[in-house]
């Protein structure tokens, strides 16, 4: 399994205004210590022990899961993909994706569910370790680190795993793509950000990210996958049949997303602002107004990206937070992909000024403490109808660039 070193903490103190990381405090790019993969192996079959105990629970629901499936057996049969009697349940991903998934339709559901929920497992520990090995440094021990944004994150993986979804292989191609970033292996992160489009494709954000950074071999590598990826149902559908697939994925995307705007779960700005002011063009025009700001936030950060060490760290971080905020189908269990952030913010409390420390951490709590058991079916609703997780992860957001800004990741 994939190890992740346990370096001394660093509490090197760095000053708001001049602050960069300490080389001797260890890198993205250090030495895998030994304790610490032992200590990422034993937590991974931990976690599969638990998860086969568990698994019955959660394989009797997996209803995301179950469209892939039956998406997967009308590829290899070469059947329409879209449909609009699937009512809430259509098929809303790249036709390439349930190409892809031709092998799991192939088996029988049940196991299939048992085999996507291991399987998810093992990413959920992979996309925790990945955020912690893409820390420029590390100023808290690793499992601190590690319990602190499970426990934070626990409502989104939990979601995540009784519906069956894809967003822990989406955002462990991420942030493994990140790292092949940093360690100089643009083509590999460029062929697993090609790949992330296809299970969710507004990874496509990504991509004028590795061309801001002139990393023409990643770019390369990119398009690449993502034109064969377009062509994958070629062999099934032909090519009448693939221009028609990729037309109706697109109007079943596009006309599908105003219904969900005042679904509970979504949390994206568009819902936000329809949340709170009804469905609109004001409402519209405000959400559009707001993504172009974090898009301006997040360009603001990459201009500063020369001073600091390990660029990439940060902005993978928040890009990845921005896309349930930014895709007007934003469910909150998507938050799972701010893994990385909420590690970051964790890792640098120390350097914050008392106010910003607890702000972030308050954002942080109410998340992961917005719980339905917790506050009851009343509070829940009332308290997702105010769109508070957005507006927490608009003050998370707001520490990243802050973060940047101090020069200190």
């Amino acid at each position: 399994s994939t190890s992740v070193q346990d370096l001394t903490p660093c509490r090197t103190p760095l000053p708001y205004g001049n602050a960069r990381p300490d080389p001797t405090c260890g890198t993205v790019s250090a030495v895998t210590d030994g304790r610490g993969g032992r200590a990422a192996a034993i937590a991974l079959v931990g976690l599969l022990v638990l998860g086969s105990l568990t698994a019955p629970r959660f394989t009797r629901g997996m209803r995301d899961f179950e469209v892939y499936h039956l998406a997967a057996q009308r590829a290899a049969a070469g059947e329409p993909l879209y449909r609009t009697d699937d009512e809430h349940y259509q098929f809303k991903y790249l036709p390439a994706f349930a190409v892809l998934a031709r092998p799991l339709g192939a088996i029988p559901l049940h196991q299939a569910k048992l085999a996507w929920f291991l399987a998810s497992l093992v990413l959920l520990h992979l996309l925790v370790l990945l955020s912690l090995q893409l820390l420029p440094e590390r100023r808290l021990p690793g499992w601190l680190l590690a319990v602190i944004v499970v426990v934070a994150m626990s409502k989104f993986f939990g979601h995540e795993l009784v519906l069956g979804q894809a967003n822990l292989l989406l955002g462990t191609m991420i942030a493994a793509a990140t790292l092949c970033l940093h360690r100089g292996r643009d083509a590999a992160a460029g062929a697993l950000l090609a790949a992330a489009v296809i299970v969710k494709p507004y990874a496509g954000l990504f991509i004028p990210w590795i061309a801001a950074q002139r990393r023409w071999r990643a770019v390369l590598a990119a398009g690449a996958g993502a034109a064969l990826a377009m062509a994958l149902p070629l062999p099934v559908y032909g090519p009448g049949g693939m221009l028609d697939l990729h037309a109706a994925w697109w109007e079943t995307v596009t006309t599908s997303t105003a219904p969900n705007l005042l679904n509970q779960d979504n949390v994206s700005l568009a819902a936000m602002f329809a949340k709170w002011l009804g469905p609109g063009p004001l409402a519209g025009g405000l959400a559009a107004l707001g993504g172009l700001v974090l898009l301006a936030l997040a360009g603001a950060v990459f201009a500063r990206r020369r001073r600091v060490n390990t660029p990439e760290s940060l902005e993978a971080a928040l890009l990845l937070t921005l896309l349930p905020l930014l895709s007007p189908q934003g469910w909150d269990y998507v938050f799972l992909l701010s893994t990385p952030a909420i590690v970051m913010l964790a890792n640098y409390h120390d350097v914050m000024p008392a106010w910003l420390r607890l702000l972030s951490a308050a954002a942080v709590a109410t998340i992961g403490l917005s719980l339905f058991d917790l506050l009851g079916r009343e509070r829940y609703a009332a308290f997702m109808a105010l769109s508070v997780i957005t507006v927490c992860y608009l003050i998370i957001v707001a520490v990243l660039a802050w973060i940047r800004f101090r020069r200190i990741a």
